[in-house]
């Protein structure tokens, strides 16, 4: 069986593990007061280059936890979050944000992709009414990086998306769930573009070589003051915080993190071309590990016993969005066995 569902399906990389094991035995404090989390941080931090004070670092355990936890910790208690239409915390979270009484506010979705000049509008007609003060107050603009459907923002978006933040004085926010995927496919955003343009921002783990966990980066290291109580609150605290600090310490020694997400990358164009080659339409055009095809029902039905992926939403009449996802461990033996079997 081929799997292409997503990129969690797997454990972790073999190098993660491997740091996992030999520390296993080791007996160190908990909740993140170890060495090996305080070591990670500070690789973390140089990788953004916010060492020296100007920035902080704090591990959660998977991504619905990061965001809610984030969100809730940067929005004030009954503030709203802005997000696209398609964003990962209006579609699939379950209400988690919701949960701890911050309304999603959508604006229209672009290939996934938020427009700053409607951002802008958005605030302008908000604070323009009277009324505002009766209404959800925005405390947080949210976005993806990649987007949900494997799109990504330049950097010249992502500042015009910045400059409106600043403009109406609301922090952003930028989940990284597949960050690694992401910087890998961009031709100019980097690691610390994505640092200095957020308020905030996470480290996806659990989608790129981790067994779980995500990195959440600030500038305003301030803000993590009370972390710990904040996350114990949201029952996202991990007691076995070491596990965490090992493997982002792991992923941030020798370009691990950036070999993964070209591993991923490199395959993703792999199975692309050759699904575009024999004549299957695109429903995305991606650049990165999420690939999205238009594919007929018949053509479905007989892959699915042999490789599993995904409907992108409800089963059409006769042909069907679906989405196929690779990741660190994907080979090319792996997409040359799924172009035979197409």
């Amino acid at each position: 069986m081929l799997h292409f569902d997503s990129d969690y399906m797997r454990g972790c990389h073999p190098e993660v593990l491997s740091r996992l094991v030999q520390t296993n035995m080791e007996q160190t404090p908990g909740y993140g007061s170890d060495e090996y989390t305080s070591r990670a941080k500070k690789l973390v931090l140089k990788a953004c280059g916010l060492e020296d004070g100007r920035g902080d670092v704090v591990f959660l355990v998977g991504g619905t936890q990061t965001n809610a936890t984030v969100i809730d910790l940067v929005a004030g208690r009954y503030d709203g979050v802005i997000c696209v239409e398609t964003g990962h915390i209006n579609v699939h979270e379950s209400g988690a944000v919701e949960a701890s009484g911050h309304k999603v506010i959508t604006l229209p979705s672009h290939e996934g992709k938020m427009d700053a000049g409607e951002l802008n509008e958005w605030f302008t007609s908000f604070y323009g009414d009277e009324t505002w003060k009766h209404m959800v107050r925005p405390g947080v603009v949210y976005i993806t990086f990649p987007t949900e459907v494997g799109t990504i923002y330049t950097k010249a978006e992502l500042t015009a998306i910045r400059e409106v933040c600043d403009k109406w004085n609301t922090p952003l926010f930028i989940d990284g769930a597949r960050l690694a995927y992401g910087l890998v496919s961009s031709a100019d955003v980097t690691l610390k573009d994505i640092a200095a343009l957020a308020d905030i921002f996470y480290i996806g783990g659990t989608k790129c070589g981790t067994l779980f966990g995500e990195a959440v980066v600030t500038r305003h290291p301030e803000w993590l003051r009370h972390i710990v109580s904040h996350i114990k609150a949201h029952g996202a605290l991990m007691a076995k915080g070491r596990l965490l600090g090992v493997q982002f310490a792991a992923l941030f020694e020798n370009d691990l993190y950036s070999r993964i997400g070209r591993n991923g990358v490199d395959t993703a164009m792999a199975l692309k071309k050759g699904m575009t080659e024999r004549g299957f339409e695109l429903f995305m055009d991606s650049p990165t590990n999420q690939q999205f095809f238009v594919l007929p029902n018949e053509v479905i039905d007989r892959l699915l016993p042999r490789a599993s992926f995904e409907l992108w939403g409800a089963r059409q009449a006769t042909h069907t969005p679906v989405r196929f996802v690779t990741d660190w461990g994907t080979t090319e033996e792996d997409i040359n066995k799924f172009l035979c079997l197409l």
